[in-house]
């Protein structure tokens, strides 16, 4: 793995220490991602609000979060996923509380998480849902283990969705507490990305009865025809969506790839 994300987690780390993640409550009663995944008639797809990424630059306005989030909740979407890392992807904690305040679909808090602080934080703005990534406690990045985190998580009712990129990573999430294991297809060395990443970990150990999300790449129905195959149930799709001149419809043709 190479610096990038030790940088991320630099910058992550500043971002803590700068009161960031210190913010007031919203009300909210927290919704199952996971049942929502399950229960859903149609693809569970977990559309994505990023507005910027380090490998395609600028997005989306922050402007236009909420109305895209409306839309994904009229299309049908199991869930919607924010990005709160303010550096590196443009997130604010303050359009997921906007978010929140409109939707009443599972919400993702997606950040680095490597702070309990920022668990607490996920909890006050409404987050039904957190992503970990396996990496950052393989390398020591965060305060806690991950089942500490997991625990913590967990007794502020929110699910945990582990993101994993490779075979050994997985494996030591099949074996976590998490909710869900997210497989990214983005290689975190070098940003490329490649939905192979899925299917070879899951043509090696795809009956591990946890509830699997394929994230990064997912373009077309296509390629939702094809995840599923190998037992995916569910689909993060972020930059697509963000880059699409009308995100409703390529919402939609995600949800009703039959």
């Amino acid at each position: 793995m190479s610096d990038f994300l030790g940088k991320i987690v630099k910058s992550v780390s500043d971002t803590v220490e700068s009161g960031y993640y210190d913010v007031s409550p919203v009300e909210h009663r927290k919704l199952s991602l996971k049942k929502a995944i399950l229960s859903c008639n149609k693809n569970p797809i977990i559309a994505e609000f990023k507005p910027a990424s380090p490998s395609k630059g600028f997005l989306r306005k922050s402007e236009d979060a909420v109305q895209i989030a409306l839309s994904a909740e009229r299309v049908g979407v199991a869930g919607f996923s924010v990005l709160t890392e303010p550096k590196y992807f443009h997130g604010s904690l303050d359009i997921f509380k906007e978010i929140r305040k409109s939707v009443n679909i599972p919400l993702l808090m997606k950040d680095f998480i490597i702070s309990n602080v920022q668990i607490e934080a996920a909890s006050k703005i409404g987050a039904d849902a957190i992503l970990f990534i396996q990496a950052l406690f393989d390398r020591g990045f965060s305060q806690a283990d991950l089942e500490e985190m997991i625990y913590l998580a967990h007794s502020h009712g929110m699910e945990v969705l582990l993101e994993v990129h490779t075979e050994d990573e997985f494996l030591k999430a099949v074996d976590s507490e998490a909710d869900m294991i997210g497989i990214n297809n983005r290689n975190l060395s070098n940003l490329k990305v490649d939905i192979n990443n899925t299917i070879a970990i899951l043509s090696k150990y795809g009956n591990c009865g946890k509830v699997i999300v394929s994230e990064s790449g997912i373009e077309s129905p296509d390629q939702i025809r094809l995840l599923r195959e190998y037992g995916v149930k569910a689909f993060l799709i972020g930059t697509s969506i963000m880059l699409s001149k009308n995100v409703e419809e390529k919402i939609r043709s995600f949800v009703e790839a039959d």
